[in-house]
C-alpha cells in the first residue's frame, strides 16, 4: 500500500519537479481536464521547445514511467489504482510528440512491454507447476481479458496487439507442450472426459498465437475416434443450448415456455388438445428445458409432467373414496366431492392458507380425512384451496344458474345464505384471508362481468369501507357460467421465481468453487462462477457480487484480513 501511494504521488507531482516555473504551469495545464484545446496546444508548443523539454521532460520521464509501470503491476496483483491519473499522465507522452507516437513508444511502451513479459514469465513458471490444465487456461484467459481492459481505460489503443502478444507468448507459447501434455488434465484427458468447455477455451487461446494449434491438432490425431465422436455430439448439444437460451422479443426462452405450459395446462392450448396430446407436448417441453436450465433443474419437472396426465394413482384414490362412501352411509358429506391427491416431493409448494370454510365444506374435509386415514397413517393431507373449484346452484329471481367458482369464491358466496349484508371487514374476518386475497376475490364477484354481489358504493374498485349484498336479480343468457378471478401479473411472478432460482444456483456455484479452491481472488471467483453457470443462464456480475456478500454474512466465506479482494472458504 505504501509503495502504491508513493508511486501515485510521484505521478501526481510530475508537474512540480525542479525547473522553470513556466514548465510547471504548462504541465499542470496539460493535466487539467477542463482546459480548452487551443490553450493546451499553445502550452505544448512551448513545452516542445529546447530548454523546457531538457529541464522537465528528459529529467522526469524515466521516473514517471517507472512509477506508472509499478502501478500497473500493482493493479495486476488486485490492488485498486487511480486509472484516470494514469491516463492523464500517459497522454503527456503522446502530446509531447505533438500527436506522434515516438515519445510514447520509446520512453514508455518499450519498458512497459519488457516489464509485462517479465511479470507473466514469473506467473507462468509458478502456475504451470501448481495448476491443472483447465485452471491454467482459465487464468490465462482472464489475464488476456484484463490486459484488454487496461488498454481501454488508460493505455493507447496501439499498445493492445503488442501487449497481448507478450502475454500470450509468456503464458501459452513458452509452456504449450508442457501444458497440453499434463498427465491427468491435459488435452488427452479433456478429450477422454468430453470437457467441451475446457477444449473450447483451449481452441480460443491457442488459435491466437502463431502455429498455436499445431500441438493441439497433433494430440487430436492421436486421440481415440470414440472420444472425438463423443466430443462432437457434446459440442452439438451445447450449441443447441446456446440457441435455446437466446431471448425473443424481450422475453427469455424459459419465460416463453412457462407461458406456453400454463396455457396448455389451463385450456389445452389453442387447439384444445386431448390428454394424450398434452402429455406428448409437455414431454417435448421438458426436453427443451433440459437445454435451457440443465438436467439437474428438470428432474422434478419430468415427474410433474408424468403426474399431469397420468392420474392413475389419484383416480384410484377417488374410486376407493366413492366405494368407502357407498359402504358407510353415515359418512355421506352431503356434497359431491372429488379430491386429487398429489405428492409434495414433485409438485412446487403452492400458497397455503387457513381458509375458514363454510360448514358444508368442513364436513367434506372431515369425511375425506377419515377415509384417507384408513389408507395410510404416515402421510399428512394439506388442502390447497387455491387449486379447488366448486359448482354452486344460484337461485336468482329471473332463473336458477349454475356457477363455476373457486373454493374461495364459493366460501364467500355461501356467507350470504345466512346474512343479507356484509361489510368488507366482516368478509375478511369470517374467511380469514389477507387484504390482497379479499380484494381480488370481491372484485371478481362485484366489479367484473358477472356481478353476483351488489357493492355499496357502486364503484369499480374495492375499498375496506365497502358493503356487499347478494344480487338476487342477476341473470345471464347461459344457464352455466364460470366466474374467473382477476389475473395476477403472471410474467412478473415468473420473473421473480426465475430470479429466486438463479440466486440459489449462484450460491451453489460459489460454494462449490470455494470448497474446492479454499482461497480465491474476487476476479477469478467471478470468472469461474460465470463459466460454471454459463450453460444455464448468463449471470449478472452485480448479482454474483451480492451473493458473495450474502454468503459472507452467512459464514460460508470470509475476506482475507490483509487483502479484501481475497476470499477464504469456511468449512
Amino acid at each position: 500500500m505504501e509503495e502504491r501511494l508513493r508511486d501515485e504521488n510521484l505521478v501526481r507531482k510530475t508537474s512540480n519537479a525542479d525547473g522553470d516555473e513556466e514548465a510547471t504551469i504548462l504541465l499542470n495545464t496539460i493535466l487539467s481536464a477542463s482546459v480548452d484545446k487551443e490553450k493546451a496546444q499553445e502550452g505544448l508548443s512551448k513545452l516542445s521547445s529546447g530548454i523546457i523539454v531538457l529541464k522537465v521532460y528528459q529529467e522526469l520521464n524515466g521516473k514517471v514511467r517507472d512509477a506508472v509501470i509499478s502501478l500497473i503491476d500493482q493493479e495486476r496483483e488486485g490492488e485498486q489504482i487511480d486509472r484516470a491519473l494514469l491516463k492523464n499522465v500517459l497522454d503527456i507522452f503522446i502530446e509531447i510528440g505533438m500527436g506522434q507516437m515516438d515519445y510514447y513508444e520509446n520512453d514508455f511502451e518499450a519498458e512497459m512491454l519488457k516489464d509485462t513479459a517479465a511479470y507473466y514469465s514469473r506467473k507462468a513458471s509458478n502456475w504451470i507447476l501448481e495448476d491443472s490444465c483447465p485452471d491454467y487456461m482459465l487464468k490465462a484467459e482472464e489475464c488476456v481479458k484484463w490486459e484488454k481492459d487496461r488498454v481501454s481505460h488508460y493505455l493507447h489503443s496501439s499498445s493492445e496487439p503488442k501487449l497481448l502478444e507478450k502475454v500470450q507468448h509468456e503464458l501459452l507459447s513458452v509452456y504449450a507442450n508442457q501444458l497440453l501434455e499434463k498427465e491427468h488434465s491435459g488435452c488427452h484427458a479433456l478429450l477422454r472426459d468430453d470437457k467441451v468447455v475446457d477444449l473450447s477455451r483451449m481452441f480460443r487461446l491457442f488459435s491466437k498465437i502463431p502455429r498455436g494449434l499445431d500441438p493441439v491438432s497433433s494430440i487430436f490425431k492421436q486421440a481415440d475416434k470414440k472420444d472425438i465422436v463423443g466430443l462432437q455430439e457434446q459440442a452439438l448439444k451445447e450449441a443447441f443450448e446456446v440457441f435455446c437460451n437466446k431471448g425473443v422479443a424481450g422475453s427469455s426462452s424459459a419465460e416463453l415456455l412457462a407461458t406456453f405450459c400454463d396455457n396448455i395446462l389451463k385450456k389445452g392450448g389453442s387447439e384444445k388438445l386431448s390428454d394424450e396430446a398434452i402429455e406428448e407436448t409437455l414431454e417435448k417441453v421438458v426436453k427443451l428445458l433440459a437445454y435451457i436450465s440443465g438436467g439437474q433443474f428438470t428432474s422434478k419437472m419430468e415427474g410433474m409432467v408424468r403426474k399431469v396426465t397420468d392420474w392413475t394413482s389419484a383416480r384410484k384414490i377417488q374410486t376407493s373414496f366413492e366405494e368407502y362412501l357407498s359402504n358407510n352411509p353415515n359418512a355421506n358429506p352431503g356434497i359431491d366431492l372429488t379430491v386429487t391427491v398429489s405428492k409434495t416431493d414433485i409438485w412446487p409448494r403452492y400458497k397455503s392458507f387457513d381458509l375458514n370454510l363454510p360448514a358444508e365444506m368442513v364436513k367434506c374435509v372431515e369425511v375425506f380425512g377419515k377415509f384417507y386415514q384408513t389408507k395410510t397413517k404416515h402421510r399428512k393431507l394439506t388442502w390447497i384451496y387455491s387449486l379447488g373449484t366448486c359448482n354452486l346452484i344460484g337461485k336468482f329471481e329471473p332463473k336458477t344458474l349454475e356457477l363455476i367458482v373457486t373454493t374461495c369464491q364459493a366460501s364467500a358466496l355461501l356467507l350470504f345464505n345466512s346474512s343479507d349484508r356484509l361489510s368488507y371487514s366482516e368478509i375478511m374476518t369470517q374467511l380469514n384471508l389477507t387484504d390482497d386475497d379479499v380484494v381480488r376475490l370481491l372484485r371478481s364477484l362485484s366489479c367484473a362481468k358477472y356481478r353476483i354481489l351488489n357493492k355499496e358504493p357502486n364503484t369499480k374498485s374495492i375499498s375496506p369501507t365497502d358493503y356487499f349484498e347478494f344480487n338476487s336479480k342477476f341473470t345471464d343468457n347461459k344457464s352455466r357460467i364460470k366466474i374467473p378471478l382477476p389475473p395476477v401479473d403472471e410474467k412478473k411472478k415468473v420473473i421473480e421465481d426465475v430470479d429466486k432460482d438463479r440466486r440459489y444456483a449462484i450460491d451453489a456455484s460459489i460454494v462449490r468453487i470455494m470448497k474446492s479452491r479454499k482461497v480465491l481472488g474476487h476476479q477469478q471467483l467471478v470468472m469461474e462462477c460465470v463459466e460454471q453457470l454459463g450453460r444455464m443462464f448468463k449471470p449478472d456480475f452485480k448479482a454474483i457480487k451480492k451473493r458473495i456478500e450474502d454468503l459472507i454474512t452467512r459464514d460460508y466465506l470470509e475476506r482475507d484480513k490483509d487483502n479484501p479482494n481475497l476470499f477464504r472458504y469456511l468449512a
